[in-house]
C-alpha cells in the first residue's frame, strides 16, 4: 500500500499521515522533511537564498525519486508539490493512491494564521483577513490539481480521530 496525501498547507497531511501510517504499521515520509534532508537546509532557507524556481526544480527531482520507490508507505506531499510541471500526472501514474485532504478556507486560514511565520509564502500576510483572501485565491488556483486525486477526503471541524476514521473508511 502506498498513499500520497495532497492538499493545501495546514490541511493536516503530515499529522493525519503520521497517525494513519502508525495505525497501519507503514512507513511515513514527510516530503518536506525528505527534501530538507536531501538539500541539507530548510525550505525557508532555500526560498530565501535560492528562490522559488530553484526550490520547485529540486522538488520535482526529489518527487521523481520518491515516486520510483515501491516500498509501502504513507507520503505527505508539500502543498504545492502536485501543482507544478507534470507532478500530478506522475503522482497519478505511480503505484499507490492519491488522497486530497480538503479543508474549508476559513478553517485553513485559522490554522495558518498561528504558524504563518514558519511558512515562506505566508510571511507577508499581516492580518487574518489578508491571509484568508490569499488562501482563498491560492486554493482556487491549486484546486484543479488537488481535485484530480483518486480520493477526496473532506474534513471540516473534525478531530484527528474522526479524520483518521474517514481516511480508513475511504481506503480500506
Amino acid at each position: 500500500m502506498r498513499i500520497y496525501l495532497i492538499g493545501y498547507m495546514g490541511s493536516g497531511k503530515s499529522t493525519l499521515g503520521r497517525a494513519f501510517a502508525q495505525k497501519q504499521k507503514l512507513n511515513f515520509i514527510d516530503f518536506d522533511a525528505y527534501l530538507e534532508k536531501r538539500e541539507q537546509q530548510s525550505i525557508a532557507s532555500i526560498f530565501n537564498e535560492k528562490g522559488e524556481i530553484y526550490f520547485r526544480k529540486q522538488e520535482a527531482k526529489y518527487l521523481k525519486e520518491l515516486l520510483q520507490d515501491r516500498e509501502d508507505a504513507v507520503v505527505s506531499l508539500g502543498g504545492g508539490t502536485p501543482c507544478y510541471g507534470d507532478a500530478m500526472e506522475r503522482i497519478k501514474a505511480a503505484k499507490g493512491t492519491s488522497v486530497y485532504i480538503n479543508v474549508p478556507v476559513t478553517e485553513l486560514s485559522n490554522r495558518l494564521w498561528k504558524e504563518r511565520d514558519h511558512r515562506p509564502v505566508l510571511k507577508h500576510q499581516d492580518t487574518p483577513e489578508k491571509l484568508e483572501e490569499f488562501v482563498r485565491k491560492h486554493l482556487f488556483e491549486r484546486s484543479f490539481y488537488y481535485n484530480q486525486a483518486d480520493v477526496i477526503l473532506r474534513t471540516q471541524g473534525q478531530t484527528l480521530e474522526e479524520s483518521l476514521a474517514a481516511l480508513e473508511k475511504a481506503l480500506l
